[in-house]
Parts: structure tokens; C-alpha cells; sequence
């Protein structure tokens, strides 16, 4: 019984990840609404990704509306569309 525990948190935490990246992008609405991701990484900051992408901070914000900017964390998609 111990085993099945192990796997259930990843498999849980992959869904709610699987989930909210869904309804962040617009895909829920049976629509894509952002046209160009970007995955982050280590170091990678809300400033410094828009800044690479030649967005202003306030449209990658806009784009990225349920973004904490705080607590970005690696693998974590981000819409860098202009």
C-alpha cells in the first residue's frame, strides 16, 4: 500500500500542474490564446524573460495573468507572445 502513495503525489502534482498550465493559456476556452511559450529556468526572472523576448515588464504581466513573479519555479510555462 505504501508504494501506491509514492506514486499518486507526483501523478497528483504532474495533473494540478497539467491543469493550471490549461487554463493560463486559454486552452479550457477550446482556444490557444497565446502563440509563443517559453520554459523557465534556473536564474530566469519575470523582468529578465520579457526583457529577452523584447516585451515591457507590464505586457509580459498581461499575458501571464495568474503569474506569481515572486515564485517562479523551473519547467513553469510562460506566454512570451508580443
Amino acid at each position: 500500500m505504501g508504494k501506491y502513495k509514492k506514486i499518486q503525489t507526483p501523478v497528483l502534482m504532474i495533473a494540478l500542474l497539467f491543469i493550471f498550465t490549461m487554463v493560463n493559456f486559454g486552452f479550457l476556452d477550446g482556444k490557444a490564446s497565446c502563440e509563443r511559450v517559453y520554459v523557465v529556468r534556473i536564474g530566469d526572472s519575470c523582468t529578465a524573460i520579457a526583457q529577452t523576448f523584447n516585451l515591457s515588464t507590464a505586457t509580459f504581466v498581461s499575458r501571464n495573468p495568474n503569474l506569481n513573479c515572486i515564485e517562479l519555479f523551473v519547467g513553469q510555462w510562460v506566454c512570451v507572445s508580443p
